[in-house]
């Protein structure tokens, strides 16, 4: 492409240009700006002496030589990837129970019903969830426990506060706040499908099991790889869900690599060394980075040559 070709698309798209310029702004700010603190990665600094010291890759050897952080890099990926398979599992069963409601306005009303949490911030949802659970009377969960005899007034459960609990808990507030609005993509799949493939599997015979097993399962396929593919690549990323719900009884369960580099940085007790905290952060974005590239890979196979990025 010539100057002068360029000149011209440019003055001819001149206002779809303006329009994109806050968001690459903001993208420029708050994305690229940022990395120019990858440096830190390779000092001593802790915010307090004016001059970093250089350490070369030392902080990524202590990084790897730190408990605490492969206990975090391990809960990350075992809490990520359950997360993931429990989600779009149960987005795919919701999707075709709602698909097999015949009222439409039943079946609308499910779908409110079903989206409305994904709308509630995390801190609102952890404070709800944390009443909810209290091991006091007032905790609903403890005190139907205790009315039914199931443990005594003296025995009541903190649930957000053991580590055999914490996690089952973790997953069943993810479900119940963030399934419902997967099920927009399968939803969204289910109504492109042909109704005379269930025509057709009605006169060979095929009940609603069949139909579902022989036509919605099959059209729903693609679109299960496709969200298990996007969502691979954001593993890496777990904070805000996490750092709601999680307190000191369970670090050893429920640290990720996200809150431990905030814990590191602003929790510490002592003099933090930001240096080490980048280079954490650093190797996070390092290997989410990876994960989108071979998703991106993968991608291409299954669907044709289309990417992901």
């Amino acid at each position: 492409m010539t100057r002068a070709q360029l000149k011209s698309r440019v003055h001819r798209y001149r206002w779809f240009y303006l329009m994109a310029l806050p968001a690459i702004v903001c993208a420029i700010l708050f994305h690229y700006f940022p990395m120019i603190g990858i440096r830190y990665a390779f000092t001593n600094y802790n915010g307090i002496n004016p001059k970093p010291a250089f350490v070369g890759l030392e902080n990524f050897k202590k990084m790897f030589e730190n408990q605490a952080f492969l206990n975090a890099f391990r809960n990350t990926v075992e809490i990520s990837l359950l997360k993931m398979v429990m989600q779009v599992a149960f987005a795919v069963v919701i999707s075709i129970l709602l698909n097999e409601i015949s009222n439409i306005h039943l079946k609308k009303l499910a779908q409110t019903v079903i989206y409305l949490p994904h709308f509630l911030s995390w801190v609102v949802t952890a404070s709800i969830f944390t009443l909810v659970l209290s091991p006091t009377p007032r905790g609903l969960i403890n005190n139907f426990l205790v009315n039914i005899g199931v443990i005594n007034s003296d025995q009541m459960i903190y649930f957000l506060g053991k580590n055999d609990t914490w996690r089952p808990v973790y997953y069943t507030i993810n479900l119940w706040k963030e399934t419902g609005w997967q099920t927009v993509l399968f939803m969204a799949t289910l109504a492109g499908v042909n109704v005379e493939l269930y025509e057709a599997a009605s006169i060979d015979g095929a009940g609603r099991w069949g139909k579902m097993r022989y036509v919605t399962f099959p059209a729903l396929s693609n679109t299960i790889l496709t969200v298990f593919i996007l969502n691979l690549a954001k593993i890496m990323n777990l904070f805000e869900s996490v750092f709601v719900l999680q307190n000191d009884a369970v670090l050893q369960t429920s640290n990720v690599i996200e809150t431990y580099i905030y814990y590191r940085a602003f929790n510490s007790g002592g003099i933090p060394n930001y240096g080490f905290t980048t280079a954490v952060g650093l190797f996070k974005s390092l290997v989410g980075m990876i994960l989108v590239l071979v998703c991106n890979e993968w991608s291409k196979k299954v669907r044709d040559g289309r990417g992901i990025v």
